[in-house]
């Protein structure tokens, strides 16, 4: 049977041990992470979520993947990436064509002026939030 295309803004990918592509359910959530880390256990740090994302609005929550990098690539707008590090903040400005890389550990969350569209690259095993309370970063004003 051929592939078809799928739309990957709602149907993620999973990039699994030996160079396997798993198309994913549909997402619904943040059950759905719950779900996906179950499905996927036995991949364990090596398996990577590949989701496409569009923003209207700044994140509510930081996150933290503490067991492999995250690669974060700007495909439409502008987004303000935050990463939390021991030596202090770090600001970054992704414009279309631009990415960046969250380190294993490295507490993260962004701002969006206006929208932004995002490809996300993540060893998503373990993920982390916390709320976004207490800011002592700001970024675009919305």
């Amino acid at each position: 049977m051929a592939e078809q295309p799928f739309e990957l803004a709602t149907v993620p990918a999973h990039l699994g041990l030996g160079a396997r592509v798993h198309q994913l359910p549909t997402f619904s959530g943040m059950a759905w992470y719950q779900q996906y880390e179950r499905d996927f256990a036995s991949d364990g740090n090596e398996g990577r979520l590949v989701s496409l994302y569009t923003f209207d609005r700044s994140w509510d929550s930081w996150e933290m993947h503490p067991h492999g990098d995250e690669l974060v690539v700007c495909t439409a707008g502008e987004i303000m990436l935050w990463q939390d590090l021991p030596a202090g903040a770090a600001a970054h400005t992704l414009r279309a064509g631009q990415a960046i890389v969250n380190r294993a550990g490295v507490w993260h969350t962004a701002d969006v002026a206006s929208a932004a569209t995002v490809l996300f690259v993540t060893a998503g095993v373990g993920t982390q939030h916390r709320p976004r309370t207490h800011e002592k970063f700001t970024g675009f004003e919305k």
